[in-house]
Formats: structure tokens, sequence, C-alpha cells
């Protein structure tokens, strides 16, 4: 079957909750490097999608000491991110689905290192052609280097191939208008409704969803 269709899944928020997971990590360390965080839980969930260090940055955290705070995230992350991250309802399904009539492919911030582990867990690996992480690119989301890189990666023929892009932030859309694809905001993540729309006509409560809608266009 001749797939003319592309498909790209941001992570945290689309297909797994690493919520928990992410804030714990926050907290501990905040607590290892004795940062008095006067902020709370929805102030750290409101920056997911960022990457790390920008997250920090916006957390008050001294711009100096921002990577020592990223070292400290990511080696308690290794640890714990597995049994603290749940994929999400019908996330297996969406993605299986997508990948009988499209060519997938994940757009994330995560680092790919803590990524695969994630995939190969959740059994979701096979099903992804690309995988693009935080040190594949020089630009995060919402740059629209990230969906370049992985569309020139998966030898993208803008002729012949439509291109989705599904996320459950604004990050994830404004990359997509800029890297001039289509777009679908989620409601299963971190993102509301109201902020969606601004940059998506398109929102689905979640990936499963947003599949049916492009399989019936």
């Amino acid at each position: 079957m001749n797939k003319n269709k592309i498909i790209l899944f941001d992570l945290d928020g689309t297909l797994i909750d690493s919520t928990d997971a992410i804030v714990s990590t926050f907290k501990h360390s905040f607590k290892e490097l004795n940062f008095d965080f006067t902020g709370d839980d929805e102030n750290i969930k409101s920056l997911i999608g960022y990457p790390l260090d920008i997250m920090y940055k916006e957390l008050g955290v001294d711009e100096s000491k921002v990577w020592d705070f990223v070292d400290a995230y990511k080696n308690r992350y290794r640890i714990i991110s597995r049994e603290q991250t749940l994929l999400l309802e019908n996330a297996y399904e969406a993605v299986y689905q997508a990948s009988l009539f499209a060519r997938v492919s994940v757009v994330t911030t995560k680092t790919r290192m803590y990524t695969m582990p994630l995939l190969e867990h959740f059994n979701i690996e096979q099903f992804f052609e690309i995988v693009t992480g935080r040190e594949n690119v020089q630009n995060p989301k919402p740059h629209p280097e990230p969906i370049l890189i992985t569309l020139e990666q998966m030898n993208y023929d803008e002729k012949k191939d439509s291109v989705w892009m599904i996320g459950d932030t604004k990050l994830d859309l404004i990359a997509a208008n800029d890297a001039n694809v289509n777009s679908i905001g989620l409601l299963c993540g971190y993102g509301t409704e109201d902020e969606l729309l601004k940059y998506t006509n398109i929102v689905k409560p979640d990936a499963l969803s947003a599949i049916t809608y492009i399989k019936s266009l």
C-alpha cells in the first residue's frame, strides 16, 4: 500500500502521561541542589513541553546553575521514568491504526536517551520510522526545525505527502504552522482548548480520535 500520509506524534501528553515522573524529578533536583522552590506542581506542569533548561529558568533557577539542575534531573529521571509513566488510554491503538494507512514518526522535546526506553517499554517503538529528540536539533519546538528534520529523514515528497502534527500544547501547533504542515491539538495533555484553538482549527479529545479524523478525510 502506498502510504501518502505522514503523521508526527508529540510524546508527553499526547501518547504518554509522565506528569508524576516529571514533577517528582523536578522536586528531587530542587532538594538535591538546595533550591528554595516557592511554586507548586501546577507551575511545573504548565511548562511541560519546553526543554528542561528553559523550564528551570522559568521556575527561577539562576542561568549559571541551570545545567547543574538539568544533570540532576536526568540522573534521577533515568531511574524512575518507567515506573512513573503511563501510556495514555487509546494511545497504543492510535499509533497502531495510524501505522496501517500512514508513515509515522515521533517529534519530542524529550531526549532520545529517555524516549527510546519508554517506547520500547510500551511496545510502540515498532510503529515509528524516525524518533526526533532534543539532541537531534539545534532549536526545539515551537521552532519548526524538529518537524522539518524529521520530514527530511523520511524523504518527504511535498507533491504527494500530506503531513499531520498531533500534539497537546501550543508548542506542537506553532511548530506545525511554521513548518507549513497540518496540525491537530489534543485535550488529553497539558494544553487547554482555548489555547489550542488559537493555533489550529482542529481539536480532539485524544490521539485515537485524531487518527480516526485523519483517516476519514
